[in-house]
């Protein structure tokens, strides 16, 4: 179970990843570049939906 914590921030490290992407080709393709963002957004979401899941989860099997 320990690594579903790795892969959270895994999210996080691809979100930084595309935001950075995103701030590199501003000047050449600004479709490319709101195309980068969507992604680092869809990573961030992931990150938290993720944790909450993974939480609810662990949460119920100390019950």
């Amino acid at each position: 179970m320990k690594y579903f914590r790795y892969f959270e921030y895994a999210y996080l490290v691809f979100a930084v990843l595309f935001f950075f992407e995103a701030y590199r080709v501003w000047s050449e393709s600004v479709d490319r570049a709101y195309l980068c963002i969507f992604l680092g957004a869809v990573a961030v979401f992931m990150f938290f939906f993720k944790r909450r899941f993974r939480r609810k989860i662990e949460e119920r099997n100390q019950r």
